[in-house]
């Protein structure tokens, strides 16, 4: 069940994680710069855009929960998704950074690393860290049906696989095999890119208005309305958790209109009961085709 402060609950998870993945984005930079390993420092660079893009989705979340107004009528709920969609941008800088740094030791621009016990360390404690803040923040996104936290949650799970790619690297460098590591910020670059692109994947069909219930689980409900003919011209659109809803429904073409538009209110509040996350849905009354048709 959705709390009732939805985006209360949402800033409050969001607050916790920019401080989880700031400690971890200092704590890899310093090294990386300290060590030399470009692979911790790429992986530190990574983890920094995390904490931009919880700023981001708080400053989303902020402009989100305002009511519908004048200029806003379907209210402001789609600012998180563009707030979601940022994160992409975010990604894309990390990438051309780590490309940078890949490449100027690949090219020998830079001095080989020097990898200690405490660079493992530092690697392991923040992926034990990401893995917490994945399953924390996965969950709260499943709870609260926000699309800000499971793009964050995206791109944490991300910095999982990124970090172990560090440590392999780290650990073939200790083996006498350097370029391991400019190699491993090709990968972290490569799960980066990946995470952006699930991120714009999701947010874009929210944006674009993409379908978010099925026309034949609709159209079900509706038909189980005594006295409704049928349904047609059936429209979803929004995210997973408000969703606006339009359609025609059939009705006999003799009812009287009050009857008419009483039992469009029965349709409407058995879908809304049937489907809790449907914000407002409007429902357009006409006659079956073939009588339209005729009277047309």
């Amino acid at each position: 069940m959705v709390p009732t402060d939805r985006y209360g609950a949402v800033t409050t998870v969001l607050v916790r994680v920019l401080f989880l993945n700031l400690g971890v984005a200092i704590a890899k930079i310093a090294f990386g710069y300290a060590s030399g390993a470009i692979s911790i420092l790429s992986d530190g660079f990574h983890s920094l855009t995390d904490t931009a893009s919880n700023v981001a989705g708080l400053v989303g979340v902020r402009a989100a929960q305002q009511p519908p107004d004048s200029d806003h009528p379907y209210g402001h709920r789609k600012y998180e998704t563009v707030a979601a969609a940022g994160v992409t941008v975010f990604l894309l800088i990390v990438v051309v950074e780590v490309l940078r740094n890949a490449f100027n030791h690949l090219t020998g621009r830079a001095g080989a690393p020097e990898i200690t016990a405490a660079s493992f360390g530092v690697m392991v404690a923040t992926i034990i860290v990401n893995l917490v803040v994945v399953v924390y923040e996965g969950r709260a996104a499943e709870r609260l049906g926000s699309e800000i936290l499971l793009a964050d949650a995206t791109q944490t799970r991300g910095d999982v696989w990124t970090s172990v790619a560090v440590i392999a690297a780290l650990v073939g460098a200790r083996l006498g095999l350097p370029i391991l590591d400019p190699i491993a910020a090709l990968v972290v670059a490569g799960f980066i890119s990946y995470s952006g692109y699930q991120i714009l994947l999701a947010t874009t069909g929210i944006l674009s208005d993409r379908i978010v219930i099925a026309d034949t689980d609709l159209e079900s409900v509706v038909l189980s309305v005594p006295g409704v003919l049928g349904c047609h011209h059936i429209r979803t659109r929004g995210s997973a958790d408000h969703v606006f809803l339009d359609l025609h429904v059939w009705l006999p073409a003799d009812m009287r209109l009050t009857d008419a538009h009483g039992l469009s209110h029965v349709v409407k509040d058995r879908l809304m009961a049937r489907y809790p996350q449907i914000a407002d849905a409007i429902i357009h009354i006409e006659p079956p085709p073939s009588l339209d048709r005729q009277g047309g």
